[in-house]
C-alpha cells in the first residue's frame, strides 16, 4: 500500500504565529488583529467601531466571530477587532459559521432599533458602511415595533460640525478620535444604557436628563472634519455640505491640499463644475487619512463673487481699469514690461503659493524675458542669511535623503525651533502627536509660551525671549547637556520653521547644531508653493537645481539646456523682495511683475505700499483683487488649483502630483499666462501647459545637497525690553484671515480666540484688555495670562483685530509699547 506523501511543515518566522482562519492556514505577525488578518485572505468581517489608525474598542460588536483555542471553542463570539492573533487559534467568520452569521445579524438588528430610516434625506446615504452592511449582513425584517427615539436635531458641536444624535451607533470614533488623534477636547459619551448618547466634552455636569440635551464648550479643534468623514452612520454632518448633494450625483479626483507645505492627499468631489466637497485622501507616507479643516473646507475662494475671470488694463486717460480681451492684455503687459527692461529694470515677486510648474515658468520668464535675477518668491520675512540656508540645506532634499513624515514619528528626539507645528503645518503636528503618543518620541519646543501643540505633544518648552532662539540654540550644549546627548541618538530631528529668517543667527546656530551632533535638520515653511519655488531657482541667488547664479559653469548648463547663447544668463545676484521694494522707491527699478503676493504678508506693508505707487509698470497675475490691483497697470488672472493640473513639492521634497478637476472653465494656469506674455517679449520659455514646463524642467537635474556654503551669521543681538514696553512674539494661526479662507463662515467659526498673551507678572495692572503700538499704529486685545518669559507680549498675526505688520510696521523680535487697552 502506497503512504501518501507528508504536506511539508511550513516553518513559522520569529515574531509571528500561526493559525486557521477559516479552513485556511495563515501566518500573521504577533500582536496583529483577528479582523486585520482575515482582511489579508480577503475575508471583510462587517465593523463599525474598528478603524486601523484608531485604537481597539470593540464598542460596536458588529464584528463577532466564532473563535477555538487549544482545542476548545470560547463560550461566546468574540469581537475581532480586539482580540490578537494566538498561535493554534482557529477562526470562523460569518462565511463559514452560522453562529458568528447569527450573531452579526443580532447586533445589526439592535443598532437599527432606534436608528431612523431617513437615507434619502442623510448625507450618508450612498456612502454608508451602516447602509451597506445592512444589506449584507443584516435581516431582511426588523421586528421591533415601538416608537424609534427622537432628539431634536441638529446639534451644533461646532458652526462646522453638526449632530443627528438619534442616527449614532455608539462606535466611538469621534470620541477616539479627538482624544487619541488631534489631541482636543470634543465629544463624550453621557448617560448610559437606552439613554447613552453623545455630546460635547465638559457636559457631564451640566447635562440636561429631562431633555436629552447637552451645552458645553463648542469643538475649537483643527481637525474636527476628519471626525465627520470617518463617521460610519451621517450622525457628524458638515454645515458647509448638509443637503448640498448626494454622493452619486459627485464626481471625484484625487487632488493635493494648497494650503500648507504639507502637501496632503485630498479627493475633490464636485458636481456641475462646482467643488461641493473635499475629503481626506489616503497616504500613508505623508498625511495617512486626516487632513486639517482648513485644507477640508477652505475652498470657496475660487467661486468668490469678486474672483477676477477677464483680463484688466488701466486706461492712460482715466486712470481706470478696464476690460479687455487677452490679446490685448497680453500686449500691453508686454509693451510696458519691454519698456520698463530696457530702462530701469523689473522685479519679480512670485509668491509662495505656486505649484513648481508655474514658479519654474516665473524663474525663466524673470532669466529670459526679463533679463534679471531679481525674482524672489518670499513673500514673508526673509534675510540673506536664509537664502544661503535654503541653498546650502534645503536645495536638493528628497524624502530617499532628508527627513520625512515617517522619520518624524521614529524619532527618538524632535526640536522644534521657530516653528509652530499645530499653525504652520498640521500633518506635520499629527505626526509629532502620534510619535509622542505611541512610541514616546520626545518632542521639545524652543518658543515663548506653552502652546496647544507643546501640550499634546507631550513636548517640553525651553522659553526664551523672542528673538533670542540663536543664542537659546547655542547654549544647548552648556544649559541643557540632556537634551543635546538626546540629539545624537540615532534618527534625532531638528524642525525649524520660516520665523527663524527673522532671528539673526539663527539659521547658522542651527547648522552648526546639526553638524556637531549629527542631528538631522528639516525646514518647513508655511506655504505650499515655497519648497518647489527654491527648487526652481525663484530667488535672486539661485538657478534651477540649486545653481548659483554666480557660478560660471552652472550658469552655462542652464543656457545649454534653454538653448540660449554662452553669457546671456546675467552672473550678478539679484535684489531680494525689500531690495526690490527700495529700488522701487528710489527709481533703481522701473517695473514690477506681482504673482498674487498680497502687500500685508510683506516685512513692511508701508514700504510695499510706497513702492508700488512709485513702479513705473505693474503687471499682476492674480485670482482675487488685492492692494496691488489698485496700483497695477495691466491685470492677467491666473486659475486656482481646481482648474489646473500641475504639482507642489512638500517640505520633504516628496512630489505631490495633482490632475485637473474643473475642466472647460477657461482659467490659464500661470505658466501658461507667463508662456503666452514671453511670446509677446520674443521669448521661448516652453511652459505652454504645467507637463511641458514640468518635462523642462526634468532637463535640470538638481545639485546635490551641500554643494553650496552653509549659512555663518553671529547670534544677533537679544532684544530687551525698556519700562512701559515689551519684546513682540508673533505668528499667524492656522484658521484666520487669510485669502484662501474668505466665504467660509462656517471655518471662520472654529479659530482659536483673537487675544494677547503676556506673563502674570508683565500682566499686572493692565487689565482685562492691552494695547500693543509702536510709531505706525497699535493693536487692543483681550489679555491672557501665559508662561511667557517677563517682558514679552504675543500677538496673532494676521487675525481679526490684530494686523500685526499692517497695522504695526514690526515682526518677531521687536520692541513694542504696551499699555492698559480699558475693561471693554
Amino acid at each position: 500500500m502506497t503512504m501518501a506523501p507528508e504536506e511539508p511543515k511550513v516553518e513559522v518566522p520569529e515574531g509571528y504565529v500561526k493559525l486557521t482562519i477559516d479552513g485556511e492556514e495563515v501566518i500573521a505577525p504577533k500582536g496583529e488583529l483577528l479582523i486585520r488578518t482575515a482582511e489579508r485572505l480577503g475575508t471583510v468581517i462587517p465593523r463599525f467601531c474598528d478603524h486601523p489608525l484608531l485604537d481597539p474598542a470593540g464598542a460596536c460588536r458588529q464584528c463577532l466571530v466564532e473563535v477555538e483555542m487549544n482545542g476548545r471553542p470560547m463560550p461566546k463570539p468574540q469581537a475581532s477587532c480586539t482580540m490578537t492573533v494566538a498561535d493554534g487559534m482557529v477562526v470562523k467568520t460569518q462565511r463559514t459559521s452560522p453562529v458568528a452569521d447569527k450573531a452579526q445579524q443580532g447586533v445589526m438588528e439592535l443598532l437599527l432599533i432606534n436608528h431612523p430610516l431617513d437615507c434619502p434625506i442623510c448625507d450618508k446615504g450612498g456612502e454608508c458602511p451602516l447602509q451597506n452592511q445592512a444589506m449584507a449582513h443584516g435581516r431582511a425584517d426588523s421586528r421591533f415595533r415601538d416608537t424609534k427615539r427622537t432628539f431634536p436635531k441638529p446639534l451644533p458641536i461646532s458652526t462646522q460640525v453638526l449632530l443627528d444624535r438619534e442616527r449614532c451607533v455608539l462606535c466611538q470614533r469621534c470620541t477616539r478620535f479627538s482624544d487619541q488623534i488631534a489631541g482636543d477636547p470634543f465629544i463624550d459619551l453621557l448617560e448610559r444604557g437606552a439613554h447613552q448618547q453623545i455630546g460635547t466634552a465638559e457636559t457631564a455636569e451640566i447635562y440636561d436628563a429631562a431633555s436629552h440635551t447637552a451645552s458645553g464648550k463648542p469643538f475649537q479643534s483643527y481637525f474636527s472634519g476628519n471626525t465627520i468623514q470617518i463617521c460610519p452612520v451621517g450622525a457628524l454632518t458638515s454645515a458647509q455640505y448638509r443637503f448640498r448633494s448626494r454622493p452619486f450625483d459627485l464626481v471625484s479626483s484625487p487632488s493635493v491640499c494648497e494650503h500648507c507645505s504639507s502637501g496632503c492627499a485630498e479627493r475633490t468631489d464636485f458636481r456641475r463644475g462646482k467643488v461641493m466637497r473635499k475629503l481626506a485622501g489616503e497616504d500613508p507616507e505623508v498625511n495617512e487619512e486626516w487632513i486639517c479643516d482648513k485644507g477640508r473646507f477652505a475652498f470657496r475662494y475660487a467661486t468668490a463673487a469678486q474672483r477676477l475671470r477677464t483680463p484688466l488694463v488701466r486706461n492712460a486717460e482715466t486712470g481706470e481699469l478696464e476690460e479687455a480681451s487677452w490679446t490685448q492684455a497680453l500686449a500691453a503687459a508686454a509693451d510696458g514690461l519691454a519698456k520698463a527692461r530696457d530702462g530701469k529694470g523689473v522685479g519679480v515677486l512670485p509668491g509662495g503659493r505656486l505649484t513648481l510648474e508655474d514658479a519654474y515658468a516665473y524663474s525663466k520668464f524673470a532669466r529670459l524675458a526679463l533679463r534679471t535675477n531679481d525674482i524672489d518668491y518670499r513673500a514673508r520675512a526673509h534675510s540673506a542669511e536664509e537664502l544661503d540656508f535654503l541653498a546650502s540645506r534645503v536645495v536638493g532634499t528628497t524624502p530617499e535623503t532628508g527627513v520625512t513624515f515617517t522619520a518624524l514619528e521614529h524619532a527618538p528626539l524632535v526640536l522644534c525651533v521657530a516653528f509652530e507645528p499645530e499653525e504652520e503645518a498640521p500633518a506635520v503636528f499629527l505626526r509629532l502627536r502620534k510619535g509622542a503618543r505611541k512610541r514616546r518620541t520626545k518632542v521639545v519646543h524652543i518658543g515663548q509660551w506653552t502652546t496647544p501643540a507643546v501640550s499634546k505633544t507631550f513636548g517640553e518648552l525651553l522659553a526664551c525671549v523672542p528673538g533670542g532662539e540663536a543664542s537659546a540654540v547655542e547654549g544647548i550644549a552648556q544649559h541643557a547637556p540632556d537634551l543635546d546627548e538626546a540629539l545624537r541618538a540615532e534618527g534625532a530631528v531638528v524642525l525649524v520653521g520660516e520665523r527663524a529668517a527673522e532671528v539673526p543667527g539663527l539659521f547658522s546656530a542651527l547648522h552648526r547644531l546639526s553638524e556637531r551632533t549629527g542631528a538631522r535638520l528639516a525646514w518647513i515653511p508655511r506655504r505650499a508653493g515655497e519648497r518647489g519655488a527654491i527648487e526652481v531657482g525663484a530667488l535672486p541667488t539661485l538657478l534651477p537645481g540649486g545653481r548659483s547664479v554666480e557660478d560660471a559653469a552652472a550658469r552655462s548648463e542652464v543656457e545649454q539646456v534653454w538653448g540660449l547663447e554662452a553669457g546671456a544668463l546675467p552672473g550678478t545676484p539679484g535684489r531680494d523682495v525689500t531690495g526690490m521694494l527700495n529700488a522701487l522707491v528710489t527709481r533703481d527699478l522701473d517695473g514690477l511683475l506681482v504673482g498674487g503676493v498680497d502687500p500685508a504678508d510683506l516685512p513692511d506693508p508701508a514700504l510695499a505700499r510706497k513702492a508700488l505707487a512709485a513702479a513705473s509698470f505693474v503687471v499682476s497675475l492674480e485670482m482675487l483683487p488685492s492692494e496691488v490691483t489698485e496700483h497695477a497697470d495691466v491685470v492677467l488672472p491666473i486659475a486656482p488649483v481646481d482648474e489646473k493640473a500641475g504639482s507642489f513639492l512638500n517640505w520633504e521634497g516628496r512630489r505631490r502630483e495633482f490632475s485637473i478637476t474643473l475642466e472647460g472653465t477657461g482659467a490659464l494656469p500661470d505658466c501658461r499666462v507667463l508662456d503666452t506674455l514671453g511670446v509677446e517679449m520674443d521669448a521661448d520659455l516652453f511652459t505652454q501647459t504645467p507637463a511641458a514646463a514640468a518635462g523642462d524642467l526634468a532637463r535640470l537635474a538638481p545639485k546635490p545637497t551641500g554643494s553650496a556654503a552653509a549659512p555663518d551669521v553671529p547670534n544677533g543681538h537679544v532684544p530687551k525690553a525698556g519700562d512701559g514696553q515689551a519684546v513682540l512674539a508673533t505668528w499667524r494661526q492656522l484658521i484666520d484671515e487669510g485669502t484662501l479662507q474668505i466665504d467660509e463662515p462656517h471655518l471662520a467659526g472654529t479659530a482659536r480666540p483673537v487675544v494677547a498673551r503676556m506673563s502674570k507678572a508683565s500682566a499686572a495692572g493692565l487689565g482685562r484688555r492691552v494695547t500693543v503700538s509702536t510709531e505706525r499704529g497699535s493693536v487692543t486685545l483681550p489679555l491672557e495670562v501665559a508662561d511667557l518669559p517677563d517682558g514679552v507680549v504675543w500677538l496673532p498675526a494676521n487675525s481679526p483685530g490684530s494686523k500685526v505688520r499692517a497695522t504695526l510696521g514690526a515682526g518677531h523680535g521687536a520692541v513694542v509699547t504696551i499699555a492698559a487697552g480699558g475693561d471693554q
